[in-house]
């Protein structure tokens, strides 16, 4: 058990742990953090249209001008993410470590014995669920990394993503609405894990419709989240969320 004086997700050893967190091209760290780690890859950096008005015929028109039919409406829009939605820490065990960064692209690892809950960070809906554990280490790197997984959007317009689970929760498929802290798999080491339990956690817009593994894996930092979440608290990533969209947009394959 780590000391009571240290936060459980930062260990002393971590400024020099996470330059030799070990990475694949689109993979996990795979050390719990106090635990020894080799090789690291670096970070990498990480309109709405208005329908026209009506046009109006004119006062004293010289002949007949059926009139312009107004629009039905504006083009459809995404709901507004709401706010003020209660987020719960994603894996319910008292023995959870997460280093405040990962490998390669931001995202982080939550390590725990498998067999743990993998909940819903809050109340939302079920993207995307993989049941079948694809992943080979002769295989392409990424598509397939997380093993079993599961990704819900949530109503705060925020997707979460969780990834090389031992089960996903029998009725939790895609659709499907889920409450905040409802169970929605096991802590496992399937996918690209390495052997190690652990749920790969991700933070990204939906990006519907010209979504990919490499939105999906995570876009923001989950740290502070985490932090808060763990504490009681209820920091809110959807700002962020929308902040980094406007900027990146729904990016291709890396």
């Amino acid at each position: 058990m780590p000391s009571p004086t240290i936060s459980r997700r930062v260990r002393p050893a971590y400024p020099i742990m996470l330059l030799l967190a070990p990475v694949l091209a689109a993979g996990c760290a795979t050390t719990r953090p106090g635990a020894p780690a080799d090789g690291a890859a670096p970070t990498p950096p990480a309109v709405w249209a208005t329908a026209d008005q009506p046009v109006s015929p004119s006062a004293t028109p010289t002949a007949p001008v059926p009139a312009r039919p107004a629009p039905s409406s504006a083009r459809p829009s995404a709901p507004l993410p709401r706010t003020g939605l209660r987020h719960v820490f994603p894996v319910r065990a008292d023995n959870v470590d997460y280093h405040p960064t990962h490998g390669a692209y931001p995202a982080t690892d939550l390590f725990a014995d498998c067999g743990e809950p993998f909940v819903a960070v809050t109340d939302g809906k079920v993207l995307e669920v993989s049941r079948v554990d694809r992943y080979t280490k002769r295989g392409p790197q990424g598509p397939e990394n997380g093993g079993l997984s599961v990704s819900l959007l949530g109503d705060d317009g925020v997707r979460y993503y969780g990834s090389h689970l031992s089960v996903v929760s029998s009725g939790v498929d895609a659709g499907v609405r889920v409450r905040a802290g409802q169970q929605l798999g096991k802590v496992g080491r399937t996918g690209n894990a390495n052997n190690v339990c652990h749920v790969h956690f991700g933070i990204s817009p939906p990006c519907p419709g010209k979504d990919g593994w490499w939105i999906r894996r995570g876009v923001l930092w989950p740290a502070r989240y985490l932090d808060s979440w763990r504490n009681g608290g209820n920091r809110e990533p959807a700002a962020e969320v929308v902040t980094w969209q406007r900027k990146n947009g729904c990016p291709k394959a890396p």
